[in-house]
């Protein structure tokens, strides 16, 4: 693993381009205090990092996922979008029955910015018929103020590192390095178990389960 330590850095606060938009690997401070109201890493001085998967579950991504997260005695928090769980019950069970944490990340995994707030709680409210708890991840990470205000029931989990797993431009070698640079303490990490991220989740995650293990991490749910 020393190879994936020091191939490659980066810089905390220039964003990467993707189609659409843009995405900082590391959220930067200032973006936390602006919306100081969600949850972007937790207070840690233990070596506890938080590992979460968006978008499923799916029928190749999440086995691979949950068969690695148990080789290494790690539990994590799975962002689960409706329809997926109506899809795949039985995934969706194993994810609960292993011992690991699901939140509501709506029903048809909707842009918060591109959608009234209406239709936005109402979508919300239908995943969260099959999706129980009060853990809620925005898609895209985008919500409206009023969105929020609305769902004040739940905890808005965002992130700390993103792995950048669903840029197919990258290679998995560099969303490990994304999240081994940038992971600190406490930090919220994501990646997604979805078909789309698959190629680079594949190789990304078992790395850094690895390596954080080798660094005497432990990986727990929110």
């Amino acid at each position: 693993m020393n190879d994936l330590q020091h191939t490659t850095t980066i810089n905390e606060s220039v964003p990467d381009q993707r189609p659409g938009g843009f995405y900082f690997v590391k959220t930067p401070w200032w973006l936390k205090r602006w919306y100081g109201a969600y949850e972007w890493s937790l207070p840690s001085r233990e070596k506890i990092l938080y590992l979460t998967f968006d978008d499923g579950p799916h029928p190749v991504a999440t086995p691979f996922v949950l068969d690695a997260l148990q080789r290494y005695h790690a539990k994590a928090t799975f962002f689960c979008i409706g329809k997926n769980v109506q899809t795949h019950p039985e995934l969706f069970k194993r994810i609960t029955s292993e011992g690991h944490r699901v939140g509501n990340h709506t029903q048809h995994h909707l842009n918060g910015w591109k959608t009234p707030v209406s239709e936005y709680l109402a979508d919300t409210a239908t995943a969260a018929s099959v999706i129980p708890g009060n853990l809620f991840r925005p898609p895209y990470g985008r919500i409206k103020k009023e969105q929020a205000k609305a769902l004040k029931d739940y905890r808005i989990i965002m992130w700390d590192v993103l792995s950048g797993d669903f840029d197919t431009r990258i290679s998995g070698e560099k969303c490990a390095h994304h999240v081994i640079w940038n992971a600190r303490p406490g930090s919220i990490i994501v990646f997604h178990d979805s078909e789309k991220a698959f190629p680079r989740l594949e190789y990304a995650l078992p790395a850094v389960l690895a390596y954080f293990s080798m660094q005497g991490y432990t990986f727990r749910h929110l």
